[in-house]
């Protein structure tokens, strides 16, 4: 709670960020080449900083703390701090000089506009920095949640947001070409949120001068463990390469398209999904460092039944009322009924593998608290090959929606292969009373989807109605799903203490 807590006032201002962009630069040109510069770093943010380090640092983090107590969390913390400082210095200063280089590889597409390839060039230079502070951003969220410090690194992102908006407000008008202010606001936020993270650091005793050696034994656990991890993330981040990159190929609004749409899709995923993996892999780690197997399978039963309570009516939600909610939230200003539109196609699409993104975010720390890296990788791989074959067959019929229902359905194939590798290896074992759960889930679900096809609307009707007027509609209509859905869990004996907290023992499924 205190982790979704967070992450929703994050996710509430970055709607805000995505309402005030949009409405200052529409879905064109200059909001294409922003939004590829800013992928790019944020890409291999999620693939090195939040992705692989946190899954190879956090399981070893715990290990010291476990076995070692504060002083050897402290010379690990100091050791990894060095080797992620001289890395990420090496990596920004190839980022940022072969800035043309990378967006001819991620949208080899903007090389047919020139002025669209320079501008993305050029305000990924700027924004190419914000990897090396995010990153270390990253390890510094990684120690305070495993000293259980949960709200700081899930309060952090609210900064990225907060700078954003004051970089197109306030910055953009004083520019020459106000869209570079969002690239200089992406390089503040890097700065600002490690600075807002420090002082919480040596609150917990763990501010500690980098050092820079590589005997240093837990440093080389986690440069061993970080190289199958960074493959095993580097598979889920090519689909987001692999998207942009045929969108860049697209027509022109395209690749803002797909990014509205999963910025909308990502809500329930950040709010829930991350904020469940953040808590669960230092748990798990921590469980499995004592050797309780039993308690280990509970948690992530507990945490699976939660996902199949919250994700399943989010997608469903999610999909019927893609067209009134990206119509509330960005039918302003230069953002189009076209845009509108288009972006609910892919949007509708991105939901059928939403309960997929969400449960790899529960099932992945099943194998990285055991220090597992490889089968998760080898699953990876499947799912890409899955993902990329999906793409190139569903984009010519599809367009831009092609590229996000193959990603989700990918998601899906991803979730199951990891809940049958657990399963098979008797790391999870289903508690009893999963058939009869799903069906209750399954009921509300469509209780709640009749509720909203029958009060919704079409979205002409939104598109014609003020701001305001959509919004309080809105808010009844989600109101009401929500309710319509909770009150048929009540009814059929779902009760919110069942889920509060991990049984303390099991037995097998049903």
């Amino acid at each position: 709670m205190t982790v979704g807590g967070n992450t929703l006032l994050s996710r509430i201002l970055g709607f805000v960020r995505d309402v005030v962009v949009a409405r200052a630069f529409g879905a064109g040109i200059e909001a294409d080449a922003f939004f590829v510069a800013f992928r790019i770093p944020n890409l291999f943010r999620r693939l090195f900083a939040e992705g692989a380090f946190s899954q190879a640092f956090v399981p070893v983090l715990s290990e010291f703390r476990t076995q070692g107590g504060d002083e050897a969390v402290r010379d690990l913390a100091s050791h990894v701090a060095g080797m992620l400082a001289a890395v990420l210095a090496l990596v920004t200063v190839v980022g940022v000089v072969a800035a043309p280089v990378l967006v001819l590889v991620f949208a080899p597409g903007f090389s047919q506009d020139a002025e669209k390839f320079e501008l993305t060039a050029s305000m990924l230079r700027v924004c190419f920095p914000y990897l090396a502070f995010i990153s270390l951003t990253s390890l510094c969220g990684g120690v305070l949640n495993t000293y259980g410090k949960f709200a700081v690194p899930a309060f952090t992102p609210v900064l990225l947001n907060v700078c954003l908006i004051a970089a197109t407000v306030w910055l953009a008008p004083r520019m020459a070409r106000p869209i570079e202010a969002l690239a200089i606001g992406v390089f503040v936020a890097g700065v600002v949120q490690l600075a807002f993270q420090l002082p919480f650091l040596a609150r917990v005793g763990v501010l500690v001068r980098p050092r820079f050696a590589l005997a240093h034994p837990g440093m080389r656990r986690v440069a061993v463990l970080i190289v199958p991890a960074l493959l095993g993330v580097s598979v889920a981040q090519i689909n987001v390469l692999v998207n942009t990159l045929i969108a860049s190929f697209l027509q022109d609004g395209s690749v803002s398209w797909l990014y509205f749409a999963d910025r909308i899709m990502e809500f329930p995923l950040g709010v829930f999904g991350i904020a469940l993996a953040t808590v669960i892999l230092p748990t798990l780690s921590r469980q499995h460092a004592s050797e309780s197997a039993q308690v280990f399978s509970n948690t992530l039963d507990w945490a699976l039944r939660l996902t199949a309570l919250i994700a399943l009516p989010a997608a469903v939600g999610l999909a019927l009322l893609a067209g009134p909610i990206l119509a509330t939230l960005f039918h302003h200003g230069a953002f189009t009924a076209d845009d509108v539109r288009l972006s609910s196609l892919a949007l509708t699409a991105y939901c059928v593998g939403l309960p997929g993104f969400v449960a790899v975010k529960v099932l992945a720390p099943g194998f990285f608290a055991r220090q597992d890296m490889r089968t998760p990788v080898r699953i990876a791989v499947v799912a890409m090959l899955t993902n990329l074959v999906l793409n190139l067959v569903l984009v010519a019929p599809l367009q831009h929606a092609g590229l996000a229902l193959g990603t989700g359905l990918a998601a899906l194939l991803n979730a199951y292969l990891l809940y049958r590798a657990l399963a098979r290896d008797a790391v999870f074992t289903r508690r009893p009373g999963w058939s009869a759960f799903l069906l209750r889930v399954v009921l509300g679900n469509l209780l709640m989807a009749a509720f909203l096809l029958a009060f919704m609307g079409d979205l002409q009707a939104w598109l014609a109605t003020s701001g305001w007027a959509r919004a309080g509609r809105l808010a009844l209509l989600i109101a009401g799903g929500v309710a319509v859905y909770a009150a048929v869990l009540l009814a059929v004996g779902i009760r919110p203490r069942q889920l509060l907290a991990p049984a303390g023992a099991g037995g097998e499924g049903d």
